[in-house]
C-alpha cells in the first residue's frame, strides 16, 4: 500500500497538511487576476498577476501572509475546491478532487519543480503585468484563454489524461473582477 502515491490513495479530506500543500504543482495559474461575467457568472482569465505572484518563480512572495495581505486571494480547501470551476484542468488539488491522476510534470511524480515550467504549464514568461500596474477598468484589456486549456508539451499518453475543457469566448463586458484566485 505504501507504494501506491498518497494521491492515488487519499481523499483530498485525508490527507496531511504537508500532502495538501505538495499538490500544489507552482503553476502560478490560479494567481491570475480573473473577471467574472455578472449576467452568466462565468470566469475568464487575465494574464496580470496578483500583486504577491512572483512572476519567475510563479509562487506567492508572502504565501504566509496572502490572505491577510490580499483580501480577495481565496484559499483552496478540501470543501472548496470540488465546485472552483475555474481552476485550470491541470490543477493537481482539482485533478485528484475529481479521481485523476496527477500529470507526469508534476513535481509529486517528475521529482523535479522545474518540470512544470518545462512542459509549458506554469505562467512563467506569460505574466504581461502585475495588477499593481494595470486599473481594474483596463483588465478586460488583457483576456486569455491558455490557462483553462492543457498545453501540448504537458499531455504524455496514460498519465492524466483528460480533455483540455474548452476556451470560453470572451464576454462583452465583464463587469467585475472575480474576487477568486
Amino acid at each position: 500500500m505504501d507504494d501506491i502515491p498518497f494521491w492515488q490513495r487519499k481523499t483530498l479530506t485525508q490527507m496531511t497538511q504537508q500532502e495538501w500543500e505538495s499538490l500544489c504543482d507552482g503553476c502560478g495559474r490560479c494567481c491570475l487576476n480573473k473577471l467574472e461575467d455578472e449576467e452568466t457568472g462565468r470566469i475568464y482569465f487575465t494574464d496580470v498577476g496578483c500583486r504577491l505572484l512572483d512572476a519567475e518563480t510563479c509562487r506567492c512572495a508572502d504565501y504566509e501572509h496572502r490572505l491577510k495581505k490580499v483580501p480577495d486571494c481565496l484559499q483552496l480547501t478540501p470543501d472548496n475546491v470540488p465546485d472552483l470551476n475555474w481552476l485550470p484542468p491541470t490543477c493537481g488539488y482539482r485533478l485528484v478532487a475529481h479521481g485523476k491522476d496527477l500529470y507526469w510534470w508534476h513535481p509529486l511524480v517528475s521529482g523535479d519543480p522545474e518540470t512544470v515550467h518545462i512542459a509549458g504549464v506554469s505562467v512563467r514568461g506569460r505574466v504581461s503585468a502585475s495588477e499593481t500596474d494595470v486599473p481594474e477598468d483596463q483588465l478586460e484589456d488583457y483576456l486569455v484563454s491558455w490557462p483553462m486549456r492543457v498545453p501540448a508539451g504537458a499531455r504524455r499518453k496514460g498519465l492524466g489524461t483528460r480533455s483540455p475543457e474548452p476556451a470560453a469566448a470572451a464576454p462583452k463586458q465583464p463587469r467585475t473582477r472575480s474576487g477568486q484566485r
